[in-house]
């Protein structure tokens, strides 16, 4: 059985940089496109970031909005993928959604903001205040 479980979720002063982990379970060896979608109310929803490996090396891709101030990544030995926040602003307050689906395309199908993921978590809500 897939499981994704978020934590991490915080209120923060802007400029902060929360770090949040998400514990993978369920895949086995199966190659997964990982990501981070966030929702805040009113707004549509928003990948900030995805995440694939292939041939031991890790692909990444990043929303406008987030470049240079989020970081994706995954240690494989504890199947925890993260999401590192710095420099946060208050239009980054949203729910963050950790999520995956197994994959079996091309590694740059994973590299963008439409993703249509099988397995989600339950989110973690980032507040930012100016």
């Amino acid at each position: 059985q897939v499981q994704l479980a978020e934590s991490g979720g915080a209120s923060v002063q802007a400029g902060g940089s929360p770090r949040l982990p998400c514990d993978i379970s369920g895949y086995a060896n199966t190659r997964t496109c990982t990501g981070w979608p966030r929702q805040a109310p009113g707004e549509a929803r928003e990948t900030v970031a995805t995440l694939i490996w292939y041939s031991d090396n890790p692909y990444t891709y990043y929303a406008e909005s987030v470049k240079g101030r989020f970081t994706i990544s995954r240690d494989n030995n504890k199947n925890t993928l993260y999401l590192h926040m710095t420099a946060l602003k208050p239009e980054d307050t949203a729910k963050y959604y950790c999520a995956a689906k197994p994959w079996y395309g091309p590694v740059s199908s994973c590299l963008h903001d439409e993703v249509e993921y099988t397995d989600w978590g339950q989110g973690t809500q980032v507040t930012v205040s100016s």
